[in-house]
Parts: structure tokens; C-alpha cells; sequence
């Protein structure tokens, strides 16, 4: 406040005080914009915000519909809509809606109009988001999400309150409009990534996209529960200069493969691809990538790394999936009522021994179901003897003794950056009990911390290990890729 009040604050050019404002968070230059007029004209001068992170939804403690954030949302895109040349944007989960198994069917359906007030404030909100974007020329970096458990047309609203909120679907004509201004305006849009972002994009959004973004984008993830594929082979052709690119596992097909292994191509360095399994009925396996054209995607672009989730999918399934050519980085096995299989993971540890660094086995299901035939060999001590460059290792749902978590802590020792094992997933051994004194929990905490070099418990808030499934793919997507 003195700065502000002082002859000599006063007295500094601007250039100077947009400089020193730029070592602060967004949060706190927003906050700073309010001490003065001089504070707030230097605070929205456009090159402090080049970048903009925006969170938007969650509703209020009273289970609103994230209706009161949408003034704030105009404001910050009025002011910055026009020059930002990076955003990020997700839509939050509603309040008492995190998903469709934690009550809030339940919730949703004895209160009909806050399912509707909240697929209103989304369309308002997404074009508040893309109309001050429309004539951005600037743009490099666009990111979408949009919460599917809220969005999904088999979440908790489906397409019935879309129609009855967007009569004629005006709106979402409008949206997807928008959409296709902001490719077509745009003329060095480096990343472009929409994922759940009901009825934004559709299977011709793409066709209008600049030819001068066709050449500069390298990064392109295009997401959504619909059909057919957002991503078609004919315009994925035209992205010569692709680096990353994120889609469903079943529409990286056959054809898509050998087009990107084609020699007038950029080198492909990460590719992240979504397979669900309640969706295989009508989206099958069958087209989508062989061994073979693996092999060739892998002699034309050899730093080529792949992230996968698996969101219930049977291990039959999985065993077709995970060709022995893919060069797997990461895998995320995610479900609610499939299980899987020690020769999934037999397969895993085994195929990816040099590749693997992330591992993710996660289940909501009640039980806890041991992982492990033969307790002298369990798979997951197995995998991290195995894979020598695994980092991350997250388990919940299913049964993991004790004394198989203090040998993986010692295997893979300091090299393994994040163990994340979910308090109630672990077990002890009565046998192994008999020859250990004192207090178990102690004794294994004290073990697994000395493996690691490092403090280390188990997980007890579960929220730390379980949040939406495609939310967590969405984010490890964007730092998988960001790392090419």
C-alpha cells in the first residue's frame, strides 16, 4: 500500500511496474488490481497474460449449479479473450455430482431443475469461453475439459435436458459455430486438445482449421463419448508437423497408423490413447492398429512413448490391446466391475520390462481381491523387479500385503518417486505377524520409508487415489505430452 501511495511509486513508468507485476500468480495480480487505478491499468496490460488457467464449476457448498462464477468468467475473458495466447480451462465437478456412483443419480433425480440449471450455466459459460476467443489471432495453446460425469450423455445429465434447456439446439449450433471461427482465425495454434466437452466439437471441426495452423500445430486431442471419430485420417494428413497426439483407442486405426508413418512427416513422440470398455459394443477392436503397423510406427519415429487408460475392460480385451511393439510408458487399468488378471499383469511386466515408468491399477468396487496365485510370486513385486525405469506406482482396490510392499519399496528403492498405496488395499500376512514384534502398521511404514530413502504412509483420504477417471487422463495427458 505504501508503494502505491509513495511520490516515487508514482513516479515509475509503467513498463517498470507491469515488470515487477509479473513475478506474481494470476491470483494475487487480480488481487492487486483492486489497491488503485494506476494498479489496475498496469495489471491488465496484455503481455502479463499470456497464459490463463481457469477452473470454473464446482458449484457452491449449497450444491448450486456454478451459475455465480459466470460474471467472473465474462470479465476475465472480456479483458483477456482477445490476446491470450494459452488457455486452460476445465469445467469442475458440481457439488453432491462427483459420479454417477457417489449419490448423485440420486441427488440429480429428485431435483430435476438443478440438473437443468446446470446445463444451462455450461452453455452459457463455454460461450462466454469461445465468443471472446473468436477473433483471437494469437491463440497457441487451447485446452478444454469438461467434466464428463456431469456432461456425459451416460452420466448424470444426459441429452433429455439438453433439449429441454437448448430447444432446437441453438446454442450448441452456435457453440460448435465458435468452435470453428477460432480454427479458422487462428494462424500459430501450436495445441489444440477439447476432452468431454459436450457437443463442441464434431466430425468437421477439424476441415476448419487454417492452413498456417495445420503446419505450426503439434499437439492435437480431440475427445468426446460421440460417433464416429472426432479425428478423421483425411485431415489428420494435413498436420505434417504432429508431435502428440491424443484420441480414443479405437479410432487409431490401421490406415491412421501407416499415414503417420509416412517419411514427408514429423516424427510422432507421444501418443496418448482411451479405451473404454462399456463402449465396445459399437466401437469395437477390430480396425484399430496391428502388430505390424506398430512396428512401422515405431522404425519411423523410434523416441515414439504411449500412454494408455483402460477404463473397464475386461483382461480378454487387454490382452488384444497391448501389442508387444507398443512402446508403453504409462498405463492406467481403471474399473468398477471388471477385474484383472495376474497374466495381464504378467503380460505387462514382462512386454514393458525397458519402457514402463508408470503404473496405475485402480478399482471402486466392493472386495479387495488378491492380485496374487502363488504368494511367492505376486505380480506387482514381479512388475517393479522387472521394469527398470519404473517411477510411479498407484494401487487401490485391490489387496497388496504387506510384506510384497516393503519388497517392491527395496527393489526399485529412491527411483521410485510416487508410491501411493490406499490404506484400506493393504493386508497382513498372520503367518509373517508371528515372526515380527510390535505394532504392523509401524513396522511397515518404518520398512517401506527405509526402502525408499524417504517418509512414507499409506494413503488415507482415498480422494488422493480415486478421483474421475477421465479427469486424471485429461491431466496426465497434458503432462505426458508437455514432456516431449
Amino acid at each position: 500500500m505504501a508503494l502505491c501511495s509513495s511520490v516515487g511509486a508514482l513516479a515509475l513508468p509503467s513498463e517498470l511496474i507491469v515488470h515487477i507485476f509479473s513475478f506474481l500468480s494470476d491470483r494475487d495480480k487480480l488481487r492487486a488490481s483492486a489497491v488503485c487505478s494506476r494498479w489496475r491499468e498496469c495489471l491488465f496490460y496484455p503481455a502479463l497474460w499470456t497464459e490463463l488457467k481457469l477452473r470454473v464449476g464446482g458449484g457452491t457448498n449449497g450444491g448450486g449449479s456454478g451459475s455465480e462464477q459466470t460474471p467472473r468468467l465474462e470479465f476475465l475473458m472480456r479483458k483477456f479473450g482477445s490476446f491470450v495466447r494459452e488457455l486452460q480451462l476445465e469445467f469442475a465437478p458440481l457439488d453432491d455430482c462427483l459420479s454417477p456412483l457417489q449419490h448423485g443419480v440420486e441427488a440429480v433425480e429428485s431435483d430435476p431443475q438443478f440438473a437443468k440449471d446446470a446445463m444451462v450455466t455450461y452453455l452459457d459459460q463455454v460461450l462466454c469461453v469461445l465468443g471472446s476467443l473468436r477473433n483471437n489471432r494469437n491463440l497457441q495453446k487451447l485446452s478444454l475439459y469438461g467434466d464428463t460425469c456431469i456432461l456425459q450423455d451416460d452420466g448424470i445429465l444426459d441429452s433429455s435436458y439438453l433439449s429441454q434447456v437448448d430447444q432446437g439446439g441453438k446454442k450448441m449450433k452456435e457453440i460448435q459455430q465458435l468452435f470453428e471461427e477460432i480454427l479458422s482465425n487462428s494462424r500459430q495454434l501450436k495445441w489444440l486438445s477439447s476432452a468431454f466437452m459436450l457437443g463442441v466439437v464434431t466430425p468437421c471441426s477439424l476441415a476448419s482449421l487454417s492452413n498456417p495452423s495445420t503446419s505450426s500445430l503439434e499437439h492435437l486431442s480431440l475427445i468426446d463419448s460421440q460417433l464416429p471419430s472426432l479425428i478423421s485420417t483425411i485431415e489428420l494428413e494435413r498436420l505434417t508437423n504432429l508431435r502428440s497426439l491424443s484420441l480414443d483407442f479405437c479410432d487409431f486405426t490401421s490406415d491412421m497408423c501407416c499415414l503417420l508413418t509416412g517419411g514427408d512427416r514429423a516424427p510422432l513422440h507421444r501418443l496418448s490413447l482411451l479405451l473404454n470398455g462399456a463402449a465396445l459394443d459399437v466401437k469395437p477392436l477390430d480396425g484399430t492398429a496391428t502388430e505390424d503397423d506398430w512396428k512401422a510406427l515405431v522404425r519411423r519415429s523410434t523416441n515414439l512413448r504411449v500412454y494408455i487408460m483402460a477404463m473397464d475392460v475386461c483382461s480378454q480385451d487387454l490382452l488384444r490391446v497391448l501389442k508387444p511393439s507398443v512402446p508403453l510408458e504409462r498405463i492406467h487399468l481403471d474399473s468398477y466391475s471388471t477385474l484383472v488378471t495376474d497374466g495381464v499383469m504378467e503380460l505387462i511386466s514382462q512386454q514393458y520390462r525397458k519402457t514402463l515408468s508408470h503404473f496405475i491399477l485402480m478399482r471402486d468396487d466392493a472386495g479387495f481381491p488378491d492380485l496374487s496365485v502363488n504368494r511367492n510370486e505376486d505380480p506387482l513385486v514381479l512388475l517393479a523387479w522387472r521394469c527398470v525405469h519404473l517411477a510411479v506406482l498407484i494401487i487401490h482396490g485391490y489387496t497388496v500385503w504387506s510384506h510384497n510392499l516393503v519388497a517392491i519399496s527395496r527393489l526399485r528403492g529412491s527411483n521410485l518417486k510416487v508410491l501411493e498405496v490406499s490404506e484400506e488395499s493393504i493386508d497382513f500376512d498372520p503367518d509373517q505377524s508371528v515372526y515380527i514384534e510390535g505394532d504392523p502398521v509401524h513396522n511397515l511404514v518404518k520398512e517401506v520409508s527405509l526402502g525408499l530413502g524417504r517418509v512414507w504412509h499409506a494413503s488415507i483420504d482415498n480422494s488422493l487415489v480415486l478421483n474421475e477417471p477421465t479427469q486424471h487422463f485429461h491431466r496426465e495427458m497434458q503432462s505426458f505430452s508437455a514432456g516431449m
